[in-house]
């Protein structure tokens, strides 16, 4: 699974068996864990992040939007 950006102890990332599925980014923070599809952003999913936490990830991911979809063609490249 490999590790696109870390923002401070924030990880997103990828998992290798996804390559069926729209380009996403997977986060994880303190044991909390979100899913956001990449284009458009959105969130696609969210287990034990608060509502302000989410909208501060979608911001994010937003802003590294273009670096996080290079990495996903990378990774996921036939």
């Amino acid at each position: 699974m490999p590790t696109v950006r870390r923002i401070g102890s924030t990880r997103f990332f990828f998992y290798r068996n996804e390559r069926n599925e729209p380009p996403h980014i997977h986060v994880e923070h303190a044991g909390a864990v979100a899913r956001f599809w990449i284009h458009p952003v959105s969130l696609a999913s969210s287990s034990r992040f608060r509502l302000h936490e989410v909208r501060r990830l979608h911001d994010l991911v937003t802003e590294h939007r273009r670096e996080f979809l290079e990495a996903w063609h990378d990774v996921f490249r036939s």
